[in-house]
């Protein structure tokens, strides 16, 4: 598709600052998942909590936690 649009230029300013406000949200986000990995394995070491997660992988539509060998991995579902 090709074509032109016109907008002010404080608006394509904003529009070239959206994309390294996305990244850094996207790397905050990615952090924090690893992060919630670790809190959850750290969990798995002191409480049996699988009947838990179970229920949290029938009900959640867009995630599932895996534990392996006592590491956790939050895995995104597609959609």
């Amino acid at each position: 598709m090709e074509g032109t649009v016109t907008i002010p230029l404080s608006e394509f300013d904003k529009l070239r600052g959206a994309h390294q406000n996305a990244d850094e949200r996207n790397s905050n986000l990615q952090r924090a998942a690893r992060e919630i990995e670790v809190f959850l394995s750290f969990l798995c070491t002191r409480e049996t909590i699988m009947e838990y997660v179970e229920e949290f992988n029938k009900q959640s539509s867009r995630s599932r936690i895996n534990i392996e060998e006592g590491k956790v991995k939050i895995v995104i579902r597609d959609e």
